[in-house]
């Protein structure tokens, strides 16, 4: 889609936000545009939903449009589809205490200040009138967007306790808008940080996936550890801090200085291919023997069979979980490669997750000894592998050496293991050159 394409995609969008604003306004419910939507306008980002807050109550809401889905009825949310595209209307409210760290014992009908003075910083209690192209702003929000600076409504305390979430929330608004954390609002942070474990796996994923795939995730992880949440959420990577490495391959630093370099040369990346950058060195701890050689044995399975643990923790989803756990155990292999045999090597480079296994070979490279011999070695073999591709289908099966006259039994696994190690090296090209070349070489 080109810029101007995608540009109109969005007046469209806000188009179809301003008509369910003033059919609202018209029934006589006071109704805005609402918290990061607001924030990102004044940042001169497009937003990345259009949320809408208004004096109407859910059932007022969908008595005035004719498709609405009650996702959230209780807490005074519903989505309102417009011309096919859902749009979340939430009814202004007041909430109770929290008493389990997350939701509110209760929710009522409120207006819209009372409803702006329960969110959670200030740079998110903006509203705006699309109708009027007007700011209300009770709560300084437009004046910490300036400043650029995340502050929480009234007493951060209370806030972190009702929702504990929003410590995390507090960090990945920081690294991603390269905002700063006001001093009151860090220090609460730091008190609290230890109770960020009661939030579920689920939500914990959520932040961290937004703060290491978005644009500043080396900051997103100097904020965790300096706001004290780094070892209550991801304890292996803590551990990184202080543990040396050889100065010859790694001139920047212990393994801490090393991941906040990789996860500097991040640009847009893939969940799975930011968070093998995040771990791919979390064995070295456990592995570490000083003054050996090499220093970390094994780190890379180490490591490996760490992170698996770590991401079921954070309860990624099983495939996501195989990329980043894949590319964590081969990410050494690549110091092989020159003497790789061709099979192997064709083996190694026909994995379906090898283009993130070389770009964090790559990226490890860059952050440590910049030296990107093996890298360029395979990026040559594969373009020259590209001219010679293989059939998808082994050359041979168990039925054609039935065919040729061979007993079943262990042996014939091995010849048909070597014949594919023949065509994977590109001495066997087809079937017929396979069932010459075992009648050459077995007798049956």
């Amino acid at each position: 889609m080109s810029g101007a394409e995608n540009q109109r995609e969005k007046d469209k969008r806000r188009e179809k936000a301003v008509t369910i604003v003033r059919r609202l306004v018209e029934a006589g419910y006071p109704t805005y545009f609402a918290g990061g939507t607001v924030r990102d306008m004044l940042l001169g980002e497009p937003p990345a939903d259009i949320d809408i807050a208004t004096a109407a109550s859910p059932d007022a809401i969908a008595s005035l449009f004719p498709r609405t889905i009650p996702v959230g009825a209780e807490f005074g949310v519903i989505l309102v589809v417009q011309e096919g595209e859902p749009f979340e209307v939430a009814t202004f409210r007041a909430e109770g205490p929290y008493p389990d760290g997350r939701r509110p014992a209760w929710v009522r009908p409120a207006d819209a200040r009372t409803d702006v003075e329960r969110r959670d910083f200030t740079i998110n209690g903006l509203l705006f009138d699309p109708l009027q192209e007007k700011i209300i702003d009770w709560v300084e929000g437009r004046k910490d967007i300036e400043r650029r600076l995340i502050r929480s409504i009234g007493d951060p305390i209370e806030r972190f306790s009702e929702d504990k979430l929003r410590m995390l929330r507090a960090v990945r608004l920081a690294a991603n808008l390269g905002f700063r954390i006001e001093e009151s609002t860090g220090v609460a942070i730091r008190d609290r940080a230890a109770e960020i474990q009661a939030v579920s796996g689920e939500r914990i994923r959520n932040e961290l996936v937004s703060i290491f795939t978005g644009p500043h995730p080396d900051e997103g992880l100097l904020l965790l550890e300096r706001y004290g949440l780094l070892s209550p959420l991801l304890p292996e990577v803590s551990a990184m801090k202080g543990i040396e490495q050889g100065k010859d391959y790694h001139p920047e630093g212990d393994v801490f200085a090393h991941t906040l370099k990789i996860l500097s040369l991040l640009k847009q990346p893939t969940v799975s291919l930011a968070f093998a950058a995040l771990l791919h060195d979390v064995g070295k701890p456990p592995a570490w023997h000083p003054g050996g050689r090499p220093l970390f044995p094994d780190h890379a399975r180490v490591g490996a069979e760490m992170s698996q643990e770590i991401l079921k923790r954070l309860r990624f989803d099983r495939r996501t979980r195989e990329r980043i756990v894949k590319s964590i155990a081969n990410h050494l292999h690549f110091l092989d490669v020159r003497r790789m045999r061709a099979a192997t090597l064709r083996r190694f480079m026909a994995s379906h997750n090898f283009d993130e296994e070389l770009e964090l070979h790559r990226l490890d490279c860059l952050a440590g000894s910049g030296d990107l011999s093996n890298w360029e070695f395979v990026v040559e073999k594969r373009k020259e592998l590209a001219l010679e591709p293989l059939p998808e289908a082994p050359l041979l099966r168990g039925r054609d050496l039935l065919r040729l006259g061979f007993v079943p039994g262990p042996r014939m696994g091995e010849i048909l293991e070597e014949v594919e190690e023949k065509r994977l090296e590109g001495a066997l090209k087809s079937a017929e050159e396979a069932e010459r070349w075992v009648k050459e070489n077995y007798s049956h």
